[in-house]
């Protein structure tokens, strides 16, 4: 007999497989014969998986088919099944309701960084939408978007949104200074579109200058302000101390190119100028700037001026103060350092190559011996220049040239001996903090900066940048270490940049990390102290650590504050609870809540980038996990 085919509507065979193994338990408690699982799922084509979950729903909704006889009872409203794009545009409706502002601008949009976080937070969510529909629904351009999630790096640890540091009330009782003060709690667009949101949409008819005054006097707005130009160029005026004519010799050389029949030569010119009239005394031109063009130009001004000077300054090149050097010297010439940093100890040679630069002419010669006659044109050149002006008069020195003044201001025995005194001393002042400076190196110090110089590939023939470096404490090397490496990679290093590039770096970090120190003391004393402005944070601290749970809101809810903050003090305070909160986490989770904190910090794209990147540093500083691994 043939079987009965009862119509129906089509179904898809995954829901005909999921309603036939949901059936086959039934069979199985009634002891009727059925298909077994297998057999379902060959004839459907349908994936286990998925039928399997399909049985279990309608298993769920089976119960649900029966009611009693009568009048249905009225069904309970609840919120319909939003599909994913809808579930998103609630969330971000939602925010925009509560933080007014957020998102700004017409044809540009501005993202707060709030909003930002929200979208990373709901891309990850919903990790498994096309990107392009995702950016449509929260109304972000596809390209910012992969720039946000660029910037955050790897997916963080699920977390819920983190709740806002509850505010101080304000103490004001007129009622449009309290309406300005609560708008501003929520407000998290620029400055600019709050005070247009004032007027317009809140209509108080104050401007931006008066609203400024009433967030600042309240202390929950500080504008800032760009630093003063530093005041080294002046303060540092006339601080080079001279005595007299030959009292104080100062040597330094200059690469110089020479042209010959089209090929190119490079010589080293050594100078030395007289300190007290700015003469130039001796010269010499030689393949290299090293010790024997330093003896070189001294024996050339012994014979120009009829005797060696008190003392010569050098620079720190170890060229400059080989035994050679000193033997050359004899006992009547002190050898005195430069200052490191301070160009000024070499001003009166350094105007002298500045002036040669710019009355020069270009040095292209013609001949058949082209390496010996360019090194001779050059001698000649230096020779006709130095005497021309050696002869000029000056204005400054009443119509005198530098060879009267040489010549014509001889000192007395009195000033040859206090000069010679003051000399030495300085002499003996730059030997000791030489020495001490060698004294500090650390060799693991050391051991870290070759390995990194040889793999990064930089250049130090003379060590001086690396011994520049190892004066500064291991902690702020690394540091800087990676901020140049990561220059690097990102191709943002000038392209000049090198070992004193890197040097510069290393210094800032070493001054922010010595900053930080002092004011992370200075928090802890004026805790200690009961300090009236730091009482309202650490309350707020407590309420936090009380009312919003988990290590990861905690730690959100802090940096959210600590980037928001204007004040030092204020930053660095709720920068140290997050980390309080990292350090007391266990050992294996702190490494993974500190990546999190980074992207935090790292996504924050309004905040200066220095202050990012001081906060990320000051993370990881305090995190043990990291101190010990």
């Amino acid at each position: 007999m043939t079987p009965l085919r009862i119509p129906h509507p089509p179904v898809a065979p995954i829901l005909n497989a999921g309603l036939l193994l949901a059936a086959r338990r039934f069979a199985d408690e009634y002891d009727l014969p059925w298909p077994t699982a297998a057999a379902v799922l060959a004839a459907t084509g349908a994936g286990k998986t998925r039928a399997y979950e399909i049985a279990d729903e309608l298993l769920r909704l089976l119960p649900t088919l029966l009611r009693s006889p009568g009048r249905p009872a009225a069904p309970v409203v609840e919120d319909a099944p939003l599909s994913d794009a809808l579930a998103i545009a609630r969330d971000v409706i939602d925010y925009l309701i509560a933080h007014p502002g957020c998102v700004t601008g017409d044809r540009r949009q501005r993202y707060a960084d709030g909003y930002r976080q929200l979208v990373l937070d709901l891309r990850e969510r919903f990790a498994a939408m096309a990107a392009p529909l995702f950016a449509n629904a929260v109304r972000v351009p596809e390209g910012t978007l992969a720039e946000w999630l660029a910037a955050a790096g790897s997916t963080p640890p699920t977390a819920s949104p983190a709740t806002a540091p509850p505010e101080s009330p304000p103490d004001a009782t007129h009622p449009r200074t309290q309406t300005i003060l609560a708008a501003w709690t929520t407000w998290r667009g620029p400055f600019t579109k709050f005070c247009d949101y004032i007027s317009r949409e809140l209509r108080i008819p104050y401007g931006r200058t008066f609203i400024a005054s009433i967030l600042t006097l309240h202390g929950v707005r500080l504008p800032r302000r760009r630093p003063g130009r530093s005041p080294d160029e002046l303060a540092l005026r006339d601080a080079f101390v001279t005595f007299f004519p030959g009292a104080q010799w100062i040597g330094d050389g200059m690469q110089v190119p020479v042209e010959v029949n089209r090929e190119r030569f490079t010589f080293n010119l050594e100078l030395d100028v007289d300190g007290y009239s700015a003469a130039l005394v001796g010269a010499d031109v030689g393949a290299q700037e090293d010790g024997a063009a330093v003896i070189g130009a001294f024996r050339d001004g012994v014979r120009t001026t009829g005797a060696p000077p008190l003392a010569l300054l050098l620079d720190n090149r170890e060229s400059n103060h080989t035994d050679d050097v000193d033997a050359a010297l004899g006992d009547d010439t002190m050898k005195i350092r430069a200052t490191l940093g301070r160009a000024q100890n070499k001003a009166h040679v350094e105007g002298a190559f500045g002036l040669f630069q710019q009355t020069a002419p270009p040095l292209q010669l013609a001949a058949e011996t082209p390496d010996e006659l360019a090194r001779q044109a050059l001698v000649l050149a230096v020779t006709i220049w130095a005497r021309t002006l050696n002869h000029k008069p000056r204005n400054d020195r009443g119509g005198r040239s530098r060879v009267d003044l040489y010549r014509t201001d001889k000192p007395t025995a009195d000033q040859v001996a206090a000069a010679k005194q003051a000399l030495e001393a300085r002499r003996r002042q730059q030997e000791k903090a030489h020495e001490t400076l060698r004294a500090r190196e650390d060799p693991i110090v050391r051991a870290v900066l070759d390995r990194e110089f040889e793999r990064l590939g930089l250049v130090d023939p003379d060590g001086n940048t690396k011994r520049a470096i190892a004066r500064h404490p291991l902690d702020a090397i690394l540091p800087g270490i990676a901020i140049f490496e990561g220059k690097r990679d990102a191709h943002t290093l000038p392209d000049d940049a090198g070992a004193r590039y890197l040097l510069g770096i290393v210094r800032n970090v070493a001054q922010r990390r010595e900053d930080r120190a002092m004011t992370d003391a200075l928090v802890r004393l004026r805790i200690d102290a009961r300090d009236a402005a730091l009482a309202p944070l650490e309350s707020m601290r407590r309420h936090i650590l009380s009312d919003v749970g988990g290590a990861i809101d905690r730690i959100d809810t802090f940096l959210r504050s600590a980037l928001d903050a204007e004040p030092l003090l204020d930053r660095r305070f709720w920068l140290r609870a997050a980390a309080d909160v990292i350090a007391a986490e266990p050992a294996s989770s702190q490494i993974s809540l500190f990546e999190h904190a980074a992207r935090r910090v790292r996504s924050a794209y309004r905040v200066q980038h220095e202050r990012r990147q001081d906060a990320i540093i000051f993370l990881a500083e305090q995190c043990p996990a990291l101190q010990s691994s």
